[in-house]
């Protein structure tokens, strides 16, 4: 089969479609003949070399996919040839066919076509598992989600929404905050010309925000324990910002407020199955009710991945960027 592979860390460029070993489903796992993956900016710092894929993963990118299944390995159920499905990967998701752990699939929803499906995995698992499993968002709360443009961040701003919480959001253009407003973003700022930490006590009667969704990492870590509401939860995901900064914890202190960083990609499969199961019962009904639906930007070819990976790079985009296999 063939795959997108990096024959070497650089830019865009290096991105090679290549023949590679097809993959075989081991106990436990299917074989996926992949309909469309999606771009994540994880792709891109595993294409620089600062990302690399963990042991036993593929070493060609992708963290999500959809297709068929098209090979079961020992002791799956559940699953048969031919169903339509999505699945969160530990890598190899710009590729023909990929094996994945049967834990980390998903339906198809209803509503989706299968290569839209392929836009939610990473996302969906994602915001579900660090805003409302991990830092417990409930309705009538707030969130403030940095980058709310983004795929996780148009996931997280319908998701919230959906479950009743007040959502702030930054993002850096005006069509961009215009576009979070449209996903039901009660409040949006331009991180290049307002300051979110007074925005979010002006949304909030002074009181500040419940949970902090953060893709920047150590440029907005003081602002963001300032913008944290008492009791409030600080979640990391991202280190777009810089990964070192000092704190005063006498101000995390002072609010009783926690402060969590997480990664996805690493865990355990048990894990991952666990946050997948979660997804499911928790989040699929509202994808099918038509309450969350993917962002997709733009749709590259699979074998075009680096026009791919510089459209993400130039920033322009709002939601997922996808790769569709001609």
């Amino acid at each position: 089969m063939r795959a997108v592979t990096i024959p070497q860390p650089g830019g865009p460029e290096v991105l090679t479609w290549a023949e590679v070993p097809d993959p075989v489903a081991g106990p436990g796992e299917v074989v996926l003949d992949v309909a469309a993956s999606a771009v994540n900016r994880a792709d891109l710092l595993q294409r620089q070399g600062h990302y690399p894929p963990p042991p036993g993963a593929p070493a060609y990118p992708g963290l999500e996919a959809s297709g068929r299944v098209a090979a079961l390995g020992e002791g799956v159920d559940g699953w048969a040839l031919g169903d339509e499905a999505c699945a969160l990967l530990a890598g190899g998701g710009y590729a023909e066919r990929v094996a994945v752990p049967a834990g980390q699939l998903l339906p198809r929803p209803g509503g989706l076509s299968l290569e839209e499906s392929a836009a939610l995995p990473e996302t969906v698992c994602t915001v579900w598992s660090n805003v409302f499993v991990l830092a417990a968002l409930q309705p009538g709360e707030t969130l403030l989600v940095h980058g709310g443009a983004s795929g996780i961040g148009t996931t997280a701003i319908q998701l919230a929404k959906a479950l009743g919480a007040q959502v702030v959001v930054t993002a850096g253009t005006p069509e961009k905050l215009a576009r979070c407003r449209g996903l039901g973003a009660d409040v949006a700022v331009s991180y290049r010309h307002e300051d979110f930490v007074e925005a979010v006590r002006g949304a909030t009667g002074g009181r500040g925000a419940d949970v902090v969704l953060d893709v920047v990492g150590a440029a907005y870590l003081q602002r963001n324990v300032e913008a944290l509401a008492v009791n409030g939860r600080l979640v990391v995901i991202g280190l777009q910002g810089g990964r070192r900064a000092e704190l005063d914890l006498s101000a995390l202190m002072a609010k009783r407020a926690a402060l969590l960083a997480t990664s996805l990609r690493s865990r355990p499969v048990a894990e991952k199955a666990a946050v997948v199961a979660s997804v499911r019962e928790h989040v699929w009904p509202l994808v099918a009710a038509g309450a969350l639906r993917p962002v997709v930007d733009r749709r590259f070819p699979l074998a075009d991945a680096a026009a791919a990976h510089a459209h993400l790079e130039s920033g322009t985009h709002v939601g997922k960027v996808l790769l569709v296999r001609g």
